[in-house]
């Protein structure tokens, strides 16, 4: 309809659009019309055409894609540099990780070697860097020492004196744990990301992330405590192993080995001033200086020709065999037992890449596939698997050096896994003599990134206090949970924390900014003004099963509306009303059988007038009953009526049953003698013990429709914002009914606003529209609500606003 309205001197002529008006304005089909049907689409999927065919191998190999375009001149020698920069970090890091994962050595350099074989075939990241990382590593050492533990594979040495534990098995076993828990985390990662399960990783918050891998941080520091005191604690396994490990450390800090002290110290200290002098001078240096790869040679060096192993018994890395190990099928078995820290290394693994993925995707302006990115890790995992590698992810440290010393492309990770293919065929047995001290300070110093995380801590403390308690949870959890019951709990608590936000939202009713066509929120914007007989309601949250009884109940505080005991209050006044009417029929059948009673009595005895005393007795009740009240009823109802509310018919019913009814108060603002007038009988509204209709008017005051504790007759319409509902379920559907239902009984209007055609149409599906609830009841904005609101019920004092006036001479609002 066309809402055309004065406002001062201007005269505004605005289209009041509802659900079914912008339908018919924009002459174009309803979703569900247009929407093809689940056959089509079946067909639509199932059909294969030569283009369809194209586009599913090209994102299936995306090296297809970007390979024939490769340019030898423009990207060939910065992949090449970036490439060896990574290759030569690949090495000490490889070695290092590998003891957080409790692996020898060697098995971290096939790590690096072929998942980044793999990821070159199948990745969309430019930048990142596939291969070990620390949090994955620990992850990994986790389930390796609970199912391998060093008590299962203790031995009597040569002269039967002594119980020593066999090494060789128990590494071997270790690396059949870890090939089969890489494998089934590889395969959840495919199959997740074939079913376009890539937003998975959305569902771990950026705050929950950095405290989990701070907290990883801290037990990969407490692991390689043992290598830097050169100690022999015991192996703990589950909830708390890390304050029981650190509890055992710190008992046999007194049994330090010196020499393996010294030369952790002075590992650490060479490691810290190196990186502190590259960080200084990499705006001058082309490619940052290979400090961990310098610190392993320097460190082998010294401890060949000082003899560390054999004349101060420091532990070195010892026998690294040389060339490639054939490939093997992992133990199927042993899946049962890993499965959920497959699941937790699959989520964990692809969140860090992903987020690593995009933000170097975002710098550089080319797009990354989270699915696809999830099949490319998840084979990276399973092919690794069956080479004796563990778990891999993105390395911040190697992605970053591979992004700033000029990488192109994937070529550069290609490249990298070259240098370590050279590394494990040729050079691997020159590290024999690297003490293990020094891998553990490589590590202990390259986490000196993750204590930085504790930073979030202020900053989350003062951006949002949800964030900092999930971080805070995360933390705590996984220091002591151990790491993987950790990430379950910190989950949990994520979601539930999203849940508790959407349960209890923040309800708020919108005013007007004159001038506009803005509606805010009214406590919070002091220049937003009330329309006048509307009250406007919005929830910060959508609604659905979890917070539609808060809804309805926000919706009657905010309004002022007690539903519930108006309801009943009408209900009792329409049954006194039906017992009135019953009342008058049978009055009206005596007095006729009176008059006929009276008729024959007249003509049987002509002339002489009847008399009969219980005809006069009868007559006296009726007369009383019609309203005339004794003056112990009087004095009754004189002392009730400033304490009474009460309810009277204005218009007669309507055919349909609807009548429209007027509230009236008394004195009593607590309505504690509400239920009083369902006591009273006839003639209750029509004397208070006064005679003078001024005095009536003079002690009574009109309620607001609605209202027993809003004492204004200003609430006509009620109009419900929508806007921030992206879906609606069937338990918000019968809310909504009940809200239409129930206020359509006193007399208010329930409008809808900024519904989205997903809602729209889940409102279809739900039969929320009917003959008494239709389409006319939905706008596409407020301010249509609001117009059509005042035109349809009429406003006593139409709201002031400024309008402009455009280049025709038409005025808008």
């Amino acid at each position: 309809m066309d809402s055309r309205r004065r406002f001062g001197k201007y005269r505004v002529e605005r289209e009041v659009l509802d659900e079914e008006r912008l339908e018919e304005v924009t002459q174009r089909k309803s979703y569900t019309d247009a929407r093809p049907s689940l056959t089509e689409r079946l067909k639509n999927s199932l059909r294969c055409t030569v283009p369809k065919l194209k586009r599913s191998v090209v994102s299936s190999l995306p090296v297809l894609y970007w390979m024939p375009k490769y340019s030898v001149w423009d990207y060939g020698m910065p992949d090449l540099v970036s490439g060896i920069s990574v290759g030569i970090m690949h090495l000490p890091q490889g070695m290092a990780y590998a003891l957080l994962a409790s692996l020898p050595p060697v098995f971290g350099l096939y790590t690096s070697l072929y998942p980044a074989l793999i990821y070159f075939f199948f990745g969309t990241s430019r930048h990142i860097s596939i291969g070990t990382f620390a949090v994955l590593s620990i992850m990994v050492g986790s389930v390796t020492e609970r199912l391998a533990p060093d008590n299962n594979f203790q031995k009597m040495d040569d002269n039967n004196l002594t119980v020593e534990v066999d090494l060789s098995a128990r590494d071997s076993y270790r690396v059949q744990v870890a090939a089969a828990t890489t494998v089934l985390a590889g395969l959840i990662q495919v199959v997740l990301g074939l079913v376009k399960f890539g937003f998975v990783g959305t569902y771990l918050s950026e705050p929950l992330v950095r405290a989990y891998t701070t907290a990883a941080a801290a037990h990969a520091v407490v692991a390689q405590l043992k290598y830097i005191f050169g100690v022999s604690p015991k192996r703990f396994s589950g909830p708390l192993s890390m304050v029981y490990t650190l509890k055992d450390v710190c008992s046999l800090l007194p049994k330090t080995h010196l020499p393996t002290l010294v030369v952790s110290i002075v590992s650490i200290v060479f490691l810290i001033a190196a990186k502190e002098l590259n960080s200084f001078l990499s705006p001058k240096l082309p490619v940052p200086i290979p400090v961990e790869l310098i610190t392993i040679v320097a460190g082998t060096l010294i401890s060949n020709f000082a003899h560390l192993n054999s004349n101060y018994t420091v532990p070195v890395v010892g026998e690294i065999p040389s060339g490639l190990s054939p490939p093997g099928v992992p133990d199927v078995s042993i899946f049962g037992e890993v499965i959920s820290d497959a699941f937790a290394l699959a989520i964990v693994g692809y969140a860090i890449s992903i987020s690593l993925g995009k933000t170097f995707a975002l710098k550089h302006g080319y797009k990354v596939d989270s699915n696809q990115e999830l099949v490319a890790l998840g084979l990276s995992n399973t092919v690794g698997g069956f080479f004796q590698c563990y778990a891999v992810c993105s390395s911040m440290s190697r992605s970053l050096i591979q992004e700033t010393t000029g990488g192109k492309t994937q070529m550069a990770g290609m490249a990298s896994a070259v240098i370590v293919l050279v590394t494990i065929l040729k050079l691997g047995p020159l590290f024999q003599e690297l003490p293990k001290a020094v891998l553990a300070a490589i590590v202990f110093v390259n986490l000196k990134g993750m204590f930085k995380q504790y930073a979030d801590i202020v900053t989350l403390w003062k951006s949002s206090k949800i964030d900092l308690v999930v971080w805070l949870v995360t933390w705590v959890s996984t220091l002591l949970f151990n790491l993987d019951m950790g990430l379950a709990a910190s989950i949990s608590f994520a979601l539930l924390t999203v849940i508790f936000r959407t349960q209890l939202p923040t309800y708020s009713v919108l005013g007007n900014i004159p001038g506009t066509e803005l509606y805010v929120d009214m406590e919070t914007h002091r220049e937003a003004r009330e329309i006048p007989g509307v009250t406007i309601f919005r929830s910060s949250a959508t609604v659905y099963f979890a917070n539609a009884d808060l809804y309805l109940e926000a919706l009657k505080e905010k309004s002022g509306l007690d539903i519930s005991k108006m309801i009943i209050y009408k209900r009792r006044q329409e049954a006194k009303q039906k017992r009135r009417e019953k009342r008058a029929e049978r009055r009206a059948k005596r007095q006729a059988k009176r008059k006929r009673q009276a008729q024959r009595a007249a003509e049987q005895l002509p002339g002489v007038p009847g008399f009969s005393v219980e005809d006069e007795a009868g007559h006296w009740r009726d007369t009383c009953m019609d309203g005339n009240v004794t003056d112990k009823e009087e004095q009754g109802w004189t002392e009730r009526e400033n304490g009474t509310v009460f309810v009277i018919p204005t218009t007669p019913r309507t055919p349909d049953g609807h009548s429209r009814w007027e509230y009236l108060k008394g004195g009593d603002p607590d309505n504690t003698s509400i239920g009083w007038m369902s006591e009273l009988q006839d003639g209750d509204t029509t004397t208070l013990g006064s005679s003078s209709e001024d005095t009536l008017s003079h002690d009574l005051e009109r309620l607001s429709l609605g209202s027993l504790g809003k004492w204004t007759w200003d609430i006509h319409s009620i109009i419900l914002d929508l806007s921030t509902a992206n879906f609606i379920d069937t338990v918000a559907i019968k809310t909504m009914k009940n809200i239409f239902r129930d206020f359509s009984e006193i007399d208010v209007d329930i409008y809808m606003t900024g519904c989205q055609a997903s809602v729209v149409e889940q409102l279809e599906l739900g039969d929320f529209f009917s003959e008494s609830i239709t389409k006319r009841h939905l706008f596409a904005s407020v301010h249509d609500a609001v117009l059509y609101c005042l035109d349809h019920r009429g406003a006593s004092s139409i709201p002031r606003y400024e309008p402009s006036i455009d280049m025709e001479g038409s005025t808008k609002l």
